[in-house]
């Protein structure tokens, strides 16, 4: 099972406190994603959008998924998982936000496979142009 990954660097004119609590909020990630997003559970670190904390993610007409949050560094770093249902497998989302100038530089690393053939490939595709698409609303926004 060949492994795909979504790679975005995007730089923002907002400081990091900004864009991180923005793009912590599960809600806000359904433009993102292209999706229908809902919180299933608050993080168990004594942060709403922390570690422990489950959305779940409806796109089109297939089957939802559920992404729990593993890693929460505000404002520099999340980490999530896909823990329950869905296609995909090894899936696993990394932002990193980093100051620049008066701005933010976030890196997105998406790793995703799947066991169906073709489905992680064309999933990157439209995750990729999902996001790109997406970016200057977080930054008009946060």
């Amino acid at each position: 099972m060949r492994a795909y990954h979504v790679t975005v660097d995007h730089l923002f004119s907002k400081p990091p406190e900004r864009i991180f609590a923005y793009l912590a909020e599960h809600e806000n990630l359904a433009d993102l994603f292209g999706a229908k997003v809902t919180r299933l559970k608050d993080g168990d670190d004594g942060h709403r959008n922390g570690v422990g904390s489950v959305r779940k993610l409806q796109i089109g007409p297939g089957p939802p998924f559920e992404e729990t949050v593993t890693e929460f560094d505000p404002p520099s770093r999340i980490v999530y998982r896909i823990t329950k249902g869905g296609p995909l497998r090894g899936h696993v989302g990394i932002m990193t936000f980093a100051p620049e100038g008066t701005g933010t530089r976030l890196h997105y690393d998406i790793r995703l496979a799947s066991p169906v053939p073709g489905l992680a490939a064309i999933v990157r595709a439209s995750l990729t142009r999902s996001v790109n698409k997406s970016l200057p609303k977080v930054d008009r926004d946060a």
